[in-house]
């Protein structure tokens, strides 16, 4: 059975596209939504999908086998390896962290508010986990109790700025 899987490429990243994409799969692998003859997107689909040269998904996927996190089968496609990347805790935070920072510095430098950042970042969650079809409960279990969702964890932030 395919996963919808959720794709994202960012031509101005300065990353290479192939390398944003071996980094999702990475990603998908290491947090179990992606595990052991889980099947990728076809060569083809996939580069459609992100308006890519096929090239580029087949460097992306040969880098993947190389790493033996994929196995490429002539005709088949390409399947997730067992075992093939674990990411601790600590690993999984970091790099979330490292995400937020990056987040939290363009938005300042675009003039940005905290407030209107985090309305932003709740509406891109809800769109993003929506397009892969995953139930996200972001606005009510994680920012707060309230019914307005991003005004809640706005004061809850403003509290705790405040102690």
């Amino acid at each position: 059975m395919k996963k919808s899987l959720h794709f994202q490429i960012d031509p101005q990243s300065g990353i290479p596209i192939y390398r944003q994409i071996m980094d999702q799969i990475r990603y998908y692998i290491a947090s179990k939504t992606l595990v052991d003859g889980d099947q990728l997107p076809s060569i083809r689909e996939m580069s459609q999908s992100l308006t890519v040269n096929p090239t580029t998904i087949v460097k992306a996927y040969n880098e993947l086998a190389h790493e033996k996190a994929l196995e490429l089968r002539h005709g088949k496609g390409a399947f997730v390896l067992e075992g093939a990347l674990t990411l601790s805790d600590a690993s999984r935070t970091e790099a979330i962290r490292k995400s937020a920072q990056r987040l939290v510095v363009e938005a300042s430098q675009l003039g940005a508010e905290m407030e209107e950042t985090l309305e932003i970042l709740a509406n891109e969650w809800e769109q993003t986990r929506g397009t892969f079809g995953a139930a996200s409960n972001f606005k009510e279990s994680k920012l707060a109790d309230s019914d307005s969702g991003v005004t809640g964890a706005l004061e809850l932030k403003r509290k705790s700025a405040a102690s």
